[in-house]
């Protein structure tokens, strides 16, 4: 890979904001209840596998559904050396551009606890969100997208290998533990036995970590587990992600032909992918999503690679920006995207119901009704943020 080169303007490139589009896509597509149907239609295994990757694997292994995350935060990094670019060619001082990434990381944290503590009693301080992650490690990619690749590669390494050697140093818990008490019911399926116990859902390093910090925060009783097994430090492999994406947006800004940066992303993605499962499959380290395990990092950071490889083609190279234009209107506006997935998305589906009744969406059957009632939301979001796009209003930080 080449040193990233944060000089000079380079050109917005349409695939990354075709491919966080899609990312929010997948996101906001909550509302269209796959599984909902696919309850409704038993027999079929086409809404079985809707239903697969519209929603998080309990414990081990990949959905789609579990890619938004990483790949949310992969482009973080894509986008880093672009900004930077455009911020110095712009004349902004390397202080400047420090105090803007340290405020850009708490209010990445803010809002994300922001949002969390909606519908609440009381601020609700917990860090596991997608934003607060971001924000947590934010700063120290800042910092590393000044740093050759040489850096930026140890920098993976040594977040990776100190990140599963914690847990791997850290005690198993004994015979008598009840995992009852921790949210993990004893008919659990995915409770992990021997070295691979380290990494079990609310007994590791993580966990036992959150028992002691989220309860320094005010709160109305004590922390004692989170119930998908969500953990603070997962941000920590989190940056491992948004290193890997920093890599990738090297590359894309390199003066390198557009298919040798395409083979390149395809290369790291094959690479990545197969060390991940290649880890997961040794019991050396599972493949979690939920704790953000080294391998995680390695096997989705890989699927990241190759998505952004495909967009990167299809978009950039192949010409078909005009068919990626709906997603690019969610990509170049992802933070509305996001806050108003989480804060009006059932406002809209109240009012559409209030004003349209429930007949239009029970033409194709009760089985579709959710579906054909979730699209309605979808396009209501869609067609807002086509509004602010074409009036160039954007939600920074």
């Amino acid at each position: 890979m080449a040193e990233p080169k944060i000089t000079g303007l380079a050109p917005r490139l349409t695939s990354i904001d075709a491919y966080r589009g899609f990312v929010m896509f997948l996101m906001m597509g909550e509302v269209l209840h796959f599984c909902g149907v696919a309850q409704a239609l038993a027999d079929s295994w086409f809404w079985k596998q809707l239903c697969f990757h519209q929603d998080h694997v309990e414990w081990i292994g990949c959905s789609l559904h579990d890619l938004i995350q990483p790949s949310f935060s992969f482009l973080v990094g894509v986008a880093l050396p672009f900004s930077l670019a455009a911020r110095e060619a712009k004349g902004q001082s390397r202080g400047k551009m420090t105090a803007h990434a340290l405020w850009r990381s708490l209010l990445l944290v803010a809002l994300g606890i922001f949002l969390r503590s909606t519908r609440r009693d009381q601020t609700n301080y917990t860090f596991e969100d997608t934003l607060s992650q971001i924000g947590l490690g934010y700063t120290f990619l800042f910092l590393l997208g000044f740093r050759p690749v040489r850096d930026q590669l140890i920098a993976v390494a040594v977040i990776l290998v100190g990140y599963w050697a914690a847990f791997a140093l850290t005690p198993l818990p004994d015979a008598s533990f009840d995992y009852s008490a921790v949210g993990v019911p004893e008919s659990w399926p995915h409770l992990m036995e021997g070295f691979a116990g380290h990494w079990n859902k609310n007994s590791n390093l993580a966990w036992r970590f959150d028992t002691w910090f989220l309860n320094l925060f005010p709160r109305s009783e004590p922390f004692q587990y989170n119930g998908g097994g969500y953990a603070t430090l997962s941000f920590i492999p989190t940056l491992g992600t948004m290193i890997l994406g920093l890599l990738a947006g090297g590359v894309l800004k390199s003066a390198a032909s557009s298919s040798g940066k395409m083979l390149r992303l395809a290369a790291a993605g094959a690479v990545c992918l197969a060390a991940g499962y290649a880890l997961g499959w040794s019991g050396l380290c599972p493949v979690v999503k939920r704790i953000w395990t080294p391998s995680w990092v390695l096997y989705s950071g890989g699927w990241c690679f190759l998505m952004m490889a495909g967009f990167y083609a299809a978009v950039d190279l192949a010409g078909l920006s005009g068919l990626a234009y709906p997603l690019r209107v969610v990509g170049r506006n992802s933070i509305a995207a996001y806050c108003m997935s989480g804060l009006t998305e059932s406002w809209i589906a109240k009012n559409i119901t209030t004003h349209l009744g429930e007949a239009p969406f029970l033409v194709l059957g009760p089985a579709y009704e959710r579906l054909l009632h979730g699209s309605a939301v979808l396009a209501v979001l869609w067609l807002v943020l086509y509004w602010m796009d074409k009036r160039g209003i954007y939600l920074r930080i």
